[in-house]
């Protein structure tokens, strides 16, 4: 039974639900300030209808999606080995330029700080390496 539903239809209809539902709890309890909302905003209402009805009218057009879906995850999957390799450069040039850091700390005499300024420079390397490897694993990439 779900296979029949589009995601298109489905976030269309849950939309319009939190709309109604929205709209029945500021008429029950909001009924002054919702109507001087609505007089204030009464002509950018009267815009939305004629959008709304287009995008309507655009989501008729878009017949076969699933042709689209399928090649836009071939691309994203063979970008995904040369993404990597990019967090893995960037997690080197990250480490490299924390130890630089690190050790004009050091030389300057801060030697309370060293471990914290290390803790961070390194940290944030290694965690660059760990999500490439992680989202690598995850995705079966």
């Amino acid at each position: 039974m779900l296979q029949f539903i589009s995601w298109g239809g489905f976030i269309g209809t849950s939309l319009l639900l939190t709309f109604l539902y929205y709209l029945i709890i500021g008429i029950r309890y909001f009924r002054k300030e919702l109507s001087a909302l609505i007089l204030r905003l009464r002509k950018k209402f009267l815009l939305m209808l004629p959008a709304t009805v287009g995008l309507t009218a655009a989501y008729a057009q878009t017949a076969d999606g699933n042709n689209g879906i399928s090649q836009a995850n071939t691309l994203i999957r063979s970008y995904f080995s040369t993404g990597t390799q990019l967090m893995y450069a960037v997690g080197a040039l990250v480490g490299l330029i924390g130890a630089v850091r690190v050790f004009n700390i050091w030389n300057s005499g801060h030697r309370e700080d060293v471990g914290k300024a290390a803790a961070g420079w390194f940290g944030s390397c290694i965690f660059l390496v760990i999500v490439a490897t992680v989202i690598q694993s995850f995705f079966g990439l």
